[in-house]
């Protein structure tokens, strides 16, 4: 369902009908000497290194209320208890999957949203590769996307 693609650093996610849902920055862990970063994380793809998590940074919540539309009463009551409805099946999820470690921000892209970036870490160390994170990854959106979170 899912389909991540390599974007230098890190893997964009596509979603089956090809929208963007989210990315993922792999730990490359510490690199030193430092000004080889670039050369030492395209070695660690090209060898297909295994990683141990990363940051999953996904939509998390959005209001319809901070758009500059008009609304009455009703329309805010509701989509205020939507966001409450939605962050609740957020804080089930998070504490259910023992995710200690994210950060919330506005979306860089719609200041009508929250992102949610959840530092991942895999049960076991993964290939730095395309079909190993897709897979990895996929157990995570999986259930968010059942839990209709994403």
């Amino acid at each position: 369902m899912w389909k991540v693609e390599r974007d230098g650093h890190y893997f964009k996610i596509y979603d089956k009908k090809k929208n963007l849902v989210g990315y993922f920055a792999p730990e490359y862990g510490d690199i030193y000497p430092e000004e080889k970063t670039e050369e030492i994380i395209e070695q660690m793809h090209k060898r297909h290194e295994k990683i141990a998590g990363g940051y999953l940074m996904i939509p998390m919540i959005k209001f319809g209320i901070f758009d500059g539309r008009d609304m009455n009463l009703e329309y805010l009551v509701k989509q205020l208890d939507d966001v409450k409805m939605r962050l609740d099946y957020w804080v089930d999820f998070v504490s259910a999957n023992g995710m200690k470690q994210y950060k919330i921000t506005v979306s860089h892209t719609d200041s009508d949203m929250l992102s949610i970036t959840l530092h991942v870490m895999f049960s076991s160390p993964v290939e730095l590769e395309k079909d190993s994170m897709q897979s990895e990854i996929s157990k995570i959106l999986d259930p968010l996307q059942s839990l209709g979170l994403l």
